[in-house]
């Protein structure tokens, strides 16, 4: 819903003119951090594995199903921090996890 107030922005992506509203409120829901459902991620959320990972440098794999306890955000949203047992300093793609 835009007003008469409304400051427009020139959107080089769609050759528009846009709300600065719409524009920030898009921004706001890219920079968020999702599963691989769409579900919104926080700093300290549990989430399970949906695909069995090969980890790089730890010569181990770790499966499906997995949950991992804690999670930290980073700043690229396709992006989480974890812990597991056997592995110290995880970063897992948000793609192949759900939140529990």
């Amino acid at each position: 819903m835009t007003t008469h107030d409304d400051d427009y922005i020139y959107d080089e992506a769609t050759g528009e003119w846009r709300p600065a509203s719409e524009i920030k409120a898009a921004a706001i829901q890219a920079s968020q951090t999702r599963d691989a459902s769409g579900t919104i991620l926080a700093d300290g959320d549990a989430v399970v594995l949906i695909k069995d990972l090969k980890v790089k440098g730890a010569g181990q794999t770790l499966k499906q199903g997995t949950v991992i306890k804690s999670i930290r955000l980073t700043d690229n949203p396709d992006e989480i921090d974890c812990r597991h047992d056997a592995i110290k300093g995880l970063v897992l793609r948000t793609e192949f996890v759900r939140k529990r």
